[in-house]
């Protein structure tokens, strides 16, 4: 493959940061099962080194890797990702939990028993430069697996590590050269030819690309694409540039103070995020197109990441969480599968979907003058919401009528307000049902009293029409 040729490719990756069209890889069985992983580091201080604290790098992950899938692990600096790399790879003791790789548990097991596992399972560093011996040369550096291993290798080490050398995009020529001979991007391709020298099954990547420019980057990601395709390789990729992580992964875990609190397929969880967490670092990726910059909203986190010495207690985000709850205070939220394939620790999850037939309450708000309660209290949507939308809500509203006095003896009395074009000798049900109540009251203080009783804020019109039966004037219309 020319340089040439993959630099074309990193400029689309580049210009569009969308991941390839071409169909993903169908995982197969679990390669690695993690279950309650926590790596604890004590703080010692004064002459006697006592143990004054305790920092939780990560404190209980559960997660899985199936052969040939690439998993992506994101996060703030400081969450524990590259912690939970090299507990993978045995390089850091796990205080609590169990790794297992091809069904065999890796906690157990001694630096003497590791070593032939080893092959199986290799890591490419963050920086290229410190993780390159100075004083070894090019083909030392790639050969060195060989010579640990005792594995002799057809055709011989040399021949091996130029192979080696040109499937990164290298010249074999560089076999005798030095580390601080080539750039950046050169380096990191020198260590990703050591971690394939043996042909192993996993390859932890512990941030492949974040030392390197951003074309260097996309050649990078690239190679490491087109390896797992050759070889079938499984990644656990470490990285905090979601566009990278998208163009590689085919699921993502997302990390925060040493737990995970979201995973789940590559597309879903960039289309749909569901911890509030994870909705915040998506609305923190870049965006070339203008316009949908401009139309989406960003949200920033108010606040500073707590401490891992002294983490929140429950949900370890609700510091900073916009959704936050007493719940979220006192009870720590599992990692549960919400939808497919997708888990979420979170009491109040976003972009859920609706259940079929699950309304919610509306409240109205609309009240009469003088009136201390809603006109309608709540209409619960789906069941009776056609009702009420036919027949809304009516303000009542008294209106005095002119006396014949000011408007003439011969005057017809002024409408009110909302009744034109209707009959007063017909009054509505809702007036003759409301007249007929206010009626049986005055009757009942006149037999108590003897006294005519008057209905307060009204005033007799000779022209009122009067309801049947009743001698007490009739309210206004509505």
């Amino acid at each position: 493959m020319t340089e040439g040729a993959r630099a074309g490719d990193d400029v689309n990756v580049a210009q569009t940061g969308e991941p390839e069209a071409a169909s993903r890889r169908e995982p197969g069985d679990v390669l690695v099962r993690v279950r309650g992983l926590r790596k604890h580091f004590p703080i010692r201080s004064g002459m006697t080194r006592r143990r004054a604290g305790t920092v939780k790098a990560v404190d209980g992950l559960d997660f899985d890797i199936r052969e040939g899938e690439t998993l992506g692990l994101v996060g703030e600096s400081g969450c524990g990702k590259s912690t939970t790399g090299r507990m993978v790879m045995r390089l850091l003791e796990p205080s609590e939990g169990t790794i297992e790789f091809g069904g065999r548990d890796l906690t157990g097991l001694s630096r003497g028993q590791l070593r032939p596992l080893r092959r199986d399972f290799q890591m490419i560093f963050q920086d290229p430069q410190s993780s390159l011996n100075p004083r070894h040369t090019v083909g030392t550096i790639v050969g060195l697996p060989f010579r640990l291993q005792k594995v002799t290798p057809e055709g011989g080490v040399k021949k091996a590590v130029q192979e080696l050398l040109e499937l990164v995009g290298l010249s074999p020529e560089h076999y005798n050269r030095y580390p601080h001979e080539f750039s950046g991007g050169q380096r990191q391709r020198i260590g990703i030819a050591r971690a394939l020298a043996l042909r192993p099954k996993l390859v932890v990547a512990d941030e492949p690309v974040s030392a390197l420019d951003v074309s260097i980057q996309a050649q990078v990601v690239n190679l490491l694409d087109d390896l797992q395709s050759e070889f079938g390789l499984t990644y656990l990729i470490i990285a905090h540039d979601l566009s990278v992580v998208r163009h590689t992964s085919d699921r993502v875990a997302v990390m925060y103070l040493g737990k995970i609190v979201e995973i789940a397929d590559r597309e879903d969880l960039y289309t749909s995020p569901k911890h509030p967490y994870t909705v915040a670092l998506m609305s923190a990726v870049p965006v070339p197109d203008p316009a949908r910059r401009e139309s989406r909203d960003r949200i920033l986190l108010k606040g500073d990441v707590p401490s891992p010495m002294d983490p929140p207690p429950a949900c370890r985000f609700h510091t900073r969480c916009w959704k936050a709850q007493d719940i979220c205070k006192t009870r720590e939220p599992p990692l549960a599968e919400l939808t497919t394939r997708h888990q979420v620790a979170c009491h109040f999850p976003e972009n859920m979907p609706a259940e079929d037939g699950a309304g919610e309450a509306v409240l109205l708000g609309k009240r009469a003058p003088g009136g201390t309660g809603p006109a309608v209290a709540a209409v619960a949507a789906g069941e009776g919401a056609e009702a009420a939308a036919e027949s809304p809500a009516e303000t009542v509203v008294e209106t005095p009528v002119e006396s014949p006095a000011e408007g003439g003896a011969d005057a017809p009395a002024e409408p009110a307000a909302g009744t034109a074009g209707k009959t007063p000798a017909e009054p509505s049900a809702e007036t003759s049902a409301r007249t007929s109540a206010e009626g049986d009251a005055a009757a009942s203080v006149e037999s108590s009293t003897g006294t005519p009783a008057e209905t307060p804020g009204e005033t007799p019109a000779e022209d009122s029409p009067k309801a049947p039966g009743k001698d007490t004037p009739p309210t206004s219309a509505p």
